[in-house]
C-alpha cells in the first residue's frame, strides 16, 4: 500500500532538481533511488507503477528529473552522462541528509547504466536493479546515429528522439563514449538484478548478457517477456516492480523493524508496533492487520482508525443481518452494500438523544446508507430497512455497554 506522495526539490549539477517521494503506508523498511531513461522524466507511467510496487513492500522511493528534463532546472544541451552521475550523487546526499541513504538503486535504460556507474561509491547501497540498461553508455548515440557526423563536424545538432527535438553536443557524445558500464558492473560489490525484454528493439538483449556476465555474484536475471523498452503495458511495469521488490528484500536491512505481532491470547489482541505514535497490530484469531490514524493527526494512515473499525463493524453486521433475513423470507435480495459515516454531533442536532448525555454535549453519530440490489418491492425494502436496526452491533452501540478494565501481572 502506498502512502501520500511528496514533491521535493534539491540542488543538482545544473540547478535545482525536481523530485517525487513515493512513500509506503507506514515506516519505510528501506529507501530506494530511481533513475529514469534518456530524455524521459520521473513522471513516466512505468516509473510510477514500479514505485507503487516497491511501496507495497515498505520501500520508499525517490525519483527525480535529471537536469534540463521534466521539472528540473538546467539546460539539457549543457548536460552529459557525467552530469547525470553528479545528479544521482546529489539525490543520494539529499536523501541521506533528510531521510536515509538509499540501500537500493533502480535504473531504467540509460538510468540503469548511471546507477551501475555510481553504486560502487555509495557504501549504503546493498542492491542495484537495472531495467533495459545498455552495456555501454554511448549506446544512446544510436538514437541519433545519422546525425553523428554533423555533431562531430559542427559541435552540435538538433535530433529527434521520441518525437521531441533535443540539441546534442559533441561533448555529450564524447562523454558517453568515455564511460564503461561493463567495468563498473565488474567492480560492483552489491547484489545485482538485471531485467530486460528479449524483444527490446531500443536496447538489445545482448546488453543484458554483457552486464550480467561482467558482474560478480550475487546476481540475478529476469526476462520481461513481451515487454517494450518503456514498459508501456501496466502489467509489464507492475511485474518489473514486483520482481525488484521481492528480490531486494533479501538484501535490504530493515531500518524500521516492527515489533512482532502478539500471540492470539484473547479473541482480540491489540499491541503497538513500535513505529510511530498510533500504529498498532490487531490480531483476531488467525487474522492480522494494522490499525492507525490519518497523517493529519500524526499517524501513517497504514490501516483503519479505531472509529473506522467501529463503522466497519456496524456495516458488516448490518449486511450479515439483512442477508440472513432476506434468505429466511425468500426475498430476491441479490447484494447488500452498507455505507457508514461517523461524526460527532451535538445532542440537539442529532436525530436521537441519549439520556445520559448532557444537553448540548457532542455524541457519536453514525449515518448508515443501505444499497439493496435485486427485484424488491417497496414492502420488502421497508422491511429490510427496519431489520437493519436490529443488527447486534447496532443494538450494542445504542445501548449502555459495560467495560471492565484489569491490569495484567508484570512480566
Amino acid at each position: 500500500m502506498s502512502g501520500p506522495a511528496r514533491r521535493v526539490t534539491f540542488p543538482g549539477s545544473r540547478g535545482q532538481l525536481a523530485g517525487r517521494l513515493d512513500l509506503p503506508a507506514g515506516p519505510p523498511l528501506a529507501w530506494a533511488l530511481f533513475a529514469h531513461c534518456f530524455t524521459c522524466s520521473k513522471d513516466l507511467v512505468a516509473a510510477g507503477r514500479i514505485a507503487a510496487e516497491l511501496n507495497a513492500r515498505r520501500i520508499a522511493v525517490l525519483r527525480f528529473d535529471f537536469a534540463g528534463l521534466g521539472s528540473s532546472e538546467g539546460d539539457f544541451e549543457s548536460t552529459d552522462f557525467s552530469s547525470n552521475l553528479d545528479d544521482i550523487r546529489h539525490a543520494v546526499e539529499w536523501l541521506r541528509a533528510e531521510h536515509r541513504a538509499p540501500q537500493l538503486l533502480v535504473g531504467h535504460s540509460l538510468g540503469g547504466a548511471a546507477v551501475l556507474s555510481v553504486a560502487g561509491e555509495l557504501p549504503e547501497v546493498r542492491a542495484v536493479a537495472t531495467i533495459g540498461a545498455p552495456a555501454d553508455a554511448d549506446h544512446v548515440t544510436r538514437l541519433f546515429a545519422e546525425q553523428l557526423d554533423r555533431i562531430a563536424e559542427e559541435g552540435i545538432a538538433t535530433v529527434d528522439i521520441g518525437g521531441r527535438p533535443f540539441s546534442i553536443r559533441r561533448e555529450l557524445v564524447d562523454d558517453l563514449r568515455a564511460h564503461s558500464v561493463e567495468e563498473r558492473a565488474r567492480a560492483l560489490r552489491a547484489a545485482l538484478l538485471v531485467l530486460h525484454s528479449p524483444i527490446d528493439n531500443t536496447v538489445g538483449i545482448d546488453s543484458a548478457a554483457r552486464i550480467f556476465t561482467a558482474a560478480r555474484h550475487p546476481k540475478s536475471f529476469v526476462a520481461l517477456d513481451g515487454a517494450d523498452h518503456l514498459l508501456r503495458s501496466a502489467r509489464d511495469a507492475a511485474f518489473a516492480g514486483q520482481a525488484i521488490a521481492a528480490w531486494a528484500e533479501r538484501y535490504l536491512d530493515d531500518e524500521h523493524p516492527f515489533t512482532p505481532a502478539p500471540d492470539d491470547s484473547a479473541p482480540v489482541v491489540v499491541a503497538e508496533t513500535g513505529q510511530g505514535t498510533f500504529l498498532n497490530h490487531v490480531v483476531v484469531g488467525e487474522h492480522h492487520f494494522l490499525a492507525d490514524e490519518p497523517v493529519d493527526v500524526g499517524g501513517f494512515d497504514a490501516g483503519p482508525s479505531p472509529y473506522d473499525l467501529l463503522g466497519a463493524a456496524l456495516g458488516a453486521c448490518t449486511a450479515m443481518t439483512l442477508r440472513l433475513y432476506a434468505d429466511r423470507k425468500g426475498l430476491a435480495l441479490e447484494r447488500v452494500t452498507v455505507e457508514v459515516h461517523h461524526a460527532k454531533r451535538h445532542c440537539d442536532d442529532a436525530e436521537s438523544t441519549i439520556s445520559s448525555t448532557a444537553p448540548g454535549a457532542p455524541i457519536d453519530h453514525f449515518d448508515r446508507r443501505l444499497v439493496l440490489e435485486g427485484d424488491l418491492d417497496a414492502e420488502a425494502r421497508t422491511s429490510l430497512r427496519r431489520i437493519a436496526d436490529r443488527c447486534p452491533v447496532h443494538r450494542t452501540l445504542e445501548s449502555a455497554a459495560h467495560i471492565v478494565t484489569t491490569l495484567a501481572e508484570p512480566t
